[in-house]
């Protein structure tokens, strides 16, 4: 199964694809960052956003996407935002008949390295771990991945 985990925002769009081939068992696939013209209007980036993630669920044909949720404690102008464009990927995934997923920020962080408090530096290092890169990623596409492990971990059975 392939899950493509998706960091959602506005300007930049983190995305990570793993295959996962068993329990605990995840392969890298891909990973990078969407990117939209900074000073363009809302709907200009958030239009950006979507045409790319369009072609890259076309490309990678993911099984599931798994989707970071909107932390509360932004600004409200930055959670708006936030929401935008998390918006944005959910319309791409209905389009694509893709099943979403969502994760908060400390289950994720919880799922990776084993604290719901890790910081984005012990995030991106466990995740190199856990799908074998040789290489950290980069911020953005790191949370992704992140993402895409938290749900590779809901779906292992309960022991």
């Amino acid at each position: 199964m392939r899950v493509l985990g998706v960091d959602p925002g506005s300007r930049v769009c983190g995305y990570g694809v793993i295959a996962v081939d068993g329990p605990r068992r995840y392969r890298y696939v891909e990973c990078g960052v969407l990117t939209a013209p900074a000073r363009a209007p809302a709907e200009v980036r958030l239009g950006e956003i979507a045409r790319c993630l369009r072609e890259l669920v076309a490309e990678v044909g993911p099984d599931a996407l798994a989707v970071e949720d909107v932390f509360s404690h932004l600004n409200a102008r930055s959670a708006l935002a936030l929401a935008q464009a998390r918006g944005t990927v959910l319309a791409v995934a209905g389009m694509a008949g893709l099943p979403v997923f969502s994760y908060a920020p400390a289950r994720v962080k919880k799922a990776v390295t084993g604290r719901g408090r890790a910081s984005k530096d012990q995030v991106a290092r466990m995740v190199r771990v856990l799908v074998g890169m040789r290489r950290t990623p980069v911020s953005d596409a790191a949370d992704a991945l992140a993402v895409a492990i938290a749900h590779a971990h809901g779906m292992e059975p309960a022991r």
